[in-house]
């Protein structure tokens, strides 16, 4: 219970009022200039900083009701700590008291932090964060989004001065059994940023002190009058919906995709690219309600398929879809899970949520993929090549990816293919707030959500032409500092473009990960241009092998908990090693041999430290898996689905680094390729061709034999049978299987067959595809492939058995009871 004495002695606070004043002069300023504000309190005492907090917000309502109607408040917390309850339960009846006794229209939310995706594509005035136990940055990347300008962002934060220098909840997480004290790094990093920051206010409430109130210096903010174009095929309504003049542009643009291309067009293609918060999903949302009012016209129905790294992505499109639907007289029903919507239906259209990798299996009028960033390449064009009409939408600077990297690898793709009407448009003006906000450059900064490597110059490529690089050891204590800023980002610019997935939780891992490191390329003048981060992995300590081996967890050590479970070897338990966790090459200079220079640098440093191996998993391509297995990285495990977002099955890859390790890798390798012959047929049936053959041949084993397989008189006749066109491949498909399998189980010198030869014999015997499937994917007839089976057959009967071609007819048919038992 919070006395009216206290309350008044802590508020009434000379040193306090003054800031007060000051921060509501500014506020005063932010909500003209629709800018926001960063206000941080930080303090030990639950009970005072709550207290200053509560009169903070009341305040502030009482200054933003005189120019809104209404104001939202969101206060988001970790309920598993006592002193977070506290002043939860403090702020709420103070405020909530002061909102009823006055009788405003203000609503006050509290959320704990784990239903932050909720909350994504929302508006408020004001956010809270309780970052007292725990600053997680993902947190920080989802949330200040949400507030407009002329709002607050309000961290509670511990006695500043020693806020660094604790430990919190999530750099706990971090951890693993092997290293069990966390590095304190990220914090004081972001204190160091925000302390540099324009438009943050942060007051002691312990000992009443200013630690930083700096007046704001932003532009004078003018709403521009939307000008809705003279002719449009999509409903007036629609347009009156649109924010920005950029909404209104993306939506007039839409209209092109009411007619299917015409020649030379094969399909028509619209990307739209912002940074956070322009309402790039909004206005597809919008748009998509023209598209099926003018498609129903001349068909029957109409399909839109939407997809994203996740369904919360994808709310603001829908919401602005069903408002749009229903400013158009389009009736619909919505389908929901745990509150967030999936598809919109109508009597004959509909607008369906699919996880990316279902996408191109599906028959719709046009595919949607909203933070295109975060969904990898490969299966872009996947979503891409397969539809006439595709939209994307990504995000430049963002907590989920990297519209640059996305248009980097994707984009120059299509605007080579001359069959494709592409149409692109850069969003730049936000919606809730207005350009140049301080708050988003505060946020950009800290999270380096704007990170991007340097550019390069014809010098540098000249230096890396004569391999002139310099191999970084970074300390994370030296990197994160304001010094280094510049290091920072360029390094972790790499990263984001090189890679479809980042999230700031990746940065703070490299900050404060005891396990990780940080390796670098750099060219003489400084320049990085290429990075890798590494997470050292194993032993595993004794108490847990027993568990893992029956389907227990660790912390951390992916490579040899995998390794131990599948491989079944309890030696695996005692190997120490790096996993690369990341390695990335500037984009402009990939495919210069860089990776390969940065991972042979990485596995001198590995021996040096007396590690056993080094490896990483990636989502399998034929691409990456070449990379791989070109530097001596062997394929030991592949996961038994697919990844729902890359559609890619993960593999792990392994180089051994002493002869111990030499032994325990040939032996995982036998037993996966004997895993992977036996899956094709069911588990692996859909893995890539060219991912399969790379995984059956990655490594030349030590036996010198041919396994020759054991056949019958009478499998063997069968199949002498089938090489003269007496039977066919259906009749003698399990003797053929058998003849397969012992190639694959063979060593390299008895590998005698073509590339193509060997994919038809994958896709045909091993996955058990049809005539038909395998024509399509090899690009060649059916009747050609028929034959070249037969003459596989052929070449295998000489290689196993020494039968030659010519005296085949000689040895057919004669078989008898006599001599069937006989060797």
């Amino acid at each position: 219970m919070i006395r009216k004495k206290e309350i008044a002695y802590f508020i009434k606070n000379e040193k306090y009022r003054q800031f007060r004043r000051l921060f509501l002069d500014e506020l005063d300023k932010a909500i003209k200039n629709r800018h926001r504000l960063v206000l941080i309190l930080a303090g030990d005492d639950s009970k005072k900083q709550s207290i200053i907090l509560s009169d903070i917000l009341i305040n502030f309502l009482r200054k933003l009701l005189q120019y809104r109607e209404h104001v939202k408040i969101l206060y988001t917390y970790h309920d598993e700590f006592d002193d977070a309850n506290t002043r939860k339960s403090i702020v709420k009846s103070l405020v909530m008291s002061y909102i009823k006794k006055k009788k405003i229209n203000a609503k006050l939310e509290f959320s704990v932090y784990e239903n932050s995706d909720k909350y994504l594509g929302t508006t408020y005035q004001t956010l809270i964060m309780d970052l007292v136990n725990s600053l997680r940055p993902l947190d920080i990347g989802r949330l200040v989004g949400i507030v407009e300008g002329g709002g607050v962002i309000v961290l509670l934060v511990p006695k500043w001065s020693e806020w660094h220098e604790r430990k919190n909840l999530f750099q706990m997480s971090l951890t693993v059994p092997q290293h069990p004290e966390p590095r304190k790094v990220f914090v004081k990093w972001f204190k160091d940023v925000t302390m540099n920051s324009n438009g943050v206010f942060i007051y002691d409430t312990d000992f009443n002190e200013v630690l930083k109130a700096d007046k704001v210096y932003v532009k004078g903010y003018e709403r521009k009058e939307l000008k809705i174009p003279n002719e449009t095929r999509f409903p007036v309504e629609l347009y009156k919906l649109a924010l920005t003049q950029d909404q209104v542009e993306a939506i007039h643009l839409l209209e092109n995709f009411i007619d299917l291309p015409k020649k030379p067009f094969k399909r028509i293609t619209a990307i739209f690219i912002a940074d956070r918060g322009r309402g790039k999903s909004c206005a597809i949302g919008i748009a998509l309600a023209g598209l099926i009012k003018a498609l129903l016209e001349f068909k029957n129905k109409v399909r839109i398929a939407v997809t994203a790294p996740s369904l919360t992505n994808v709310q603001s499109l829908m919401q602005l879809a069903m408002k749009s639907l229903e400013s158009i007289g389009l009736e619909y029903k919505k389908l929901e899970n745990n509150d967030m919507v999936y598809e919109i239906r109508g009597d004959r259209f509909s607008i369906e949520y699919w996880e990316p990798a279902i996408i191109p299996k599906l028959d719709v009028d046009i595919a949607v993929v909203d933070e295109a960033a975060g969904i990898p390449v490969p299966l872009l064009h996947n979503i891409w090549s397969k539809f006439r009409r595709t939209i994307f939408a990504t995000t430049i600077h963002g907590y989920e990816g990297a519209g640059r990297g996305f248009s980097v690898r994707f984009l120059k793709r299509i605007k080579e293919d001359k069959s494709t009407n592409l149409l692109i448009l850069e969003m730049e003006e936000p919606i809730r707030y207005a350009i140049d906000d301080p708050a988003e450059k505060w946020q950009f900064r800290t999270l380096l959500l704007d990170a991007e490597p340097e550019e390069l110059t014809d010098e540098d490529l000249k230096l890396i032409e004569e391999k002139k690089f310099i191999y970084l050891k970074m300390q994370p204590e030296t990197l994160f500092s304001l010094e280094n800023e510049k290091i920072l980002k360029s390094l972790f610019g790499i990263y984001v473009l090189a890679h479809y997935r980042n999230e700031p939780d990746d940065l703070a891992m490299m900050a404060d990960a005891p396990h990780h490191s940080i390796r670098a390329l750099a060219l003489e003048n400084g320049k990085i241009v290429a990075a890798a981060q590494l997470a050292e992995e194993g032993p595993i300590p004794n108490e847990y092998i027993d568990s893992l081996l029956r389907g227990g967890k660790i912390a951390g050590n992916i490579i040899p908990d995998r390794l131990l479970k599948h491989g079944r070897l309890r030696d695996i338990a005692a190997g120490k090693g790096w996993r690369i966790v990341r390695i990335a090459v500037h984009p402009n200079v990939q495919g210069r041999g860089i990776g390969s220079y940065l991972l042979n640098e990485l596995v001198k440093e590995s021996i040096e430290r007396g590690y056993d191996w080094i490896g990483s998993g990636f989502g399998a391509t034929d691409e990456l898996l070449r990379f791989w297995i070109k530097n001596g990285f062997i394929p030991l495990h592949i996961s038994p689905d697919r990844n729902p977002v890359s559609a890619e099955y993960t593999v792990l890859v392994l180089k051994p680094l002493n002869d111990k390790w030499r032994k325990i890798v040939n032996i995982l390798y036998n037993e996966f390729v004997e895993k992977i012959i036996d899956s094709l047929h069911d588990t692996y049936r859909d893995l890539e061709i060219d991912v399969a053959l790379q995984l059956l041949k990655a490594f030349k084993r030590q036996e010198d034999d041919c396994k020759k397989p054991t056949l019958s008189k009478i499998q063997l006749d069968r199949l002498l049978s089938y090489v003269e066109g007496y039977m066919t491949y259906e009749t003698c498909c399990d003797v053929i299987t058998t003849l397969i399998k012992s190639y694959w189980k063979s060593s390299d010198k008895c590998r005698i067959l073509e590339p193509l030869e060997e994919k038809l014999i994958i896709l045909k015997t091993l996955q058990g595809l049809s005539w038909e499937q395998c024509a399509n994917i090899l690009g060649v007839k059916k009747v050609k492939l028929i034959e070249d089976m037969r003459k596989i057959v052929i070449k295998l009967l000489k290689q196993f058995f020494m039968i030659n071609e010519e005296n085949i007819d000689t040895l057919l048919g004669k078989v008898s009871l006599e001599n069937y038992g006989s060797g």
